[in-house]
């Protein structure tokens, strides 16, 4: 991708270069208690990184790297003291220590280079100059740095061109693409992260490393490489990300089954369109109702076995039954593969899992019993199952997309009218196991919980209303033939 065009009628805009004045003194104040301390030490001491690009773009940071061309660890302690902070973190193979303030990260290392090894991500870490520091960091936006001495605060150091490149909205790397990457492979992501959180295009020579060189992301920790993904899931439109990782092959390395979807086929007047871009559009949909990154990720691998269920039928053409119980196992599997916390994987399966039942309860001959069962099913995730539903219609035809929107609604509704009036919304049996013990005379044990189960599939049934008193009723007809049958 290349350097993006300008409009014929550019946005006014401060024209900056280096030395200009980029933040006035006063004007934050955590910045100038840090300059002090560089004062007070004799030292000098810069605000980098990605601060900088925000702060030029107007994009809210918390977080602030400064780099001390001194002794980090010392600045770091003598900062702590200055801003009355008590305790702090250090690495101290990297010389770099980390300081909780007031709701700000800041970052405090020395100038440094770094060389790997060819299969490793373990740096051996030196010191270097400002500019070598500079150079060795991942694209030239992030290369900036504002000075925070008193004899030149403020002032903007741009040894790399970076702010021509904020400008023209574009991702280059200070030195030879291949030699960054190959330093550290996880920019080839970041490269695509920034791309969708910035709304930049990156650079061409840039571009085609991060294809020539994604296999290079197999000595990353999978926990470095799901944070990247997953912080491209969180950006506004997750797609653009997602597209660049399909495009650029680097999604055959951190996510093969997603490349698989792209796969499309067609036998005589049938054909199915390309999962891939119907997977990109729901995503999108998704990402409009909520920035919830997880219901975001069911809707990334809400189709994903479908490439491994298909089946071609002479009169309906591509079928897919049963993807979503595969999706559901597969979804397990890569949660875990990518070092999901528990909760989130179980979320994520549920939903793949039960994404086709709304959708299928649109007609109107759907009982009450099969609404109750649903969002019994769906429990507390009941909305975001229905977020990622209502995603998931799309169509070409707009009439078409309209018309079973407006059947999904009617089918809301319904189920609405039905947890109001069975009071369904935290459901469970209305006997609870205690009650059923002391009224079968049973010890605690599976027949408690196949009575319990009974019960519920009643209420469910709409055999009986959701009642303490209809249950229990039920419960004492019921309890000796499923007692005996147990016991036979």
């Amino acid at each position: 991708m290349a350097r993006k065009s300008q409009n014929k009628t550019p946005e006014k805009r401060r024209e900056l270069k280096a030395g200009s004045l980029v933040i006035r003194p006063g004007k934050v104040r955590l910045l100038d208690r840090v300059g002090a301390t560089a004062d007070r030490l004799q030292t000098r001491a810069f605000a980098v990184g990605g601060y900088v690009r925000d702060l030029l773009l107007g994009r809210p940071c918390k977080d602030i790297d400064f780099l001390v061309l001194g002794d980090s660890l010392e600045f770091a302690e003598a900062a702590c003291h200055d801003l009355k902070v008590r305790h702090h973190v250090v690495f101290e193979k990297f010389a770099t220590a980390m300081v909780t303030y007031r709701g700000w990260r800041l970052d405090f290392v020395g100038a440094r280079r770094e060389r790997y090894d060819a299969d490793s991500r373990k740096p051996e870490v030196e010191a270097a100059s400002m500019e070598e520091d500079l150079a060795r960091r991942d694209f030239t936006v992030n290369t900036l740095a504002i000075a925070l001495n008193s004899d030149n605060f403020g002032r903007l150091v741009d040894l790399f061109d970076g702010v021509k490149d904020l400008q023209e909205k574009v991702l280059r790397t200070p030195l030879e693409p291949e030699a960054t990457f190959s330093e550290d492979p996880l920019r080839i992501m970041r490269a695509i992260r920034f791309a969708t959180q910035l709304g930049f295009g990156i650079e061409r020579r840039t571009l085609e490393a991060v294809g020539a060189m994604a296999e290079r992301l197999s000595i990353v920790s999978q926990e470095r490489i799901t944070d990247e993904f997953w912080k491209i899931l969180a950006a506004p439109k997750p797609s653009v990300g997602l597209r660049l990782l399909y495009v650029t092959r680097v999604m055959d390395v951190v996510f093969p089954e997603l490349s698989v979807l792209a796969e499309t086929e067609q036998r005589g007047r049938y054909h199915h369109k390309n999962i891939l871009e119907h997977t990109l559009t729901v995503v999108d949909t998704v990402a409009a109702m909520t920035q919830d990154p997880v219901v975001r990720f069911a809707a990334l691998v809400h189709d994903i076995a479908k490439p491994r269920v298909k089946r071609f039928d002479s009169e309906a053409g591509w079928t897919f039954h049963g993807h979503e119980d595969l999706g559901a196992r597969m979804a397990r599997s890569i949660g875990r593969r990518m070092r999901l916390p528990g909760d989130v994987v179980n979320k994520v399966a549920k939903l793949v899992r039960l994404h086709m039942r709304p959708i299928n309860l649109t007609d109107d001959e759907v009982t009450d019993s099969a609404l109750r069962r649903l969002i019994v099913q769906a429990g507390d995730d009941r909305e975001d199952l229905l977020a990622l539903c209502r995603a998931d219609i799309t169509s070409a035809n707009p009439q078409k997309v309209a018309r079973y929107l407006a059947e999904f609604d009617k089918m809301v509704a319904r189920m609405n009218e039905v947890m109001e009036k069975d009071q369904l919304r935290a459901f469970q049996s209305p006997v609870r196991g205690n009650e059923i013990m002391e009224l079968c005379n049973l010890n605690p044990g599976p027949l408690v919980g196949r009575l319990k189960r009974a019960i519920e599939e009643a209420i469910l049934d709409g055999v009986i209303p959701n009642e303490h008193g209809a249950a229990r009723a039920y419960l004492m007809d019921i309890k000796d033939k499923i007692i005996n049958t147990v016991k036979s």
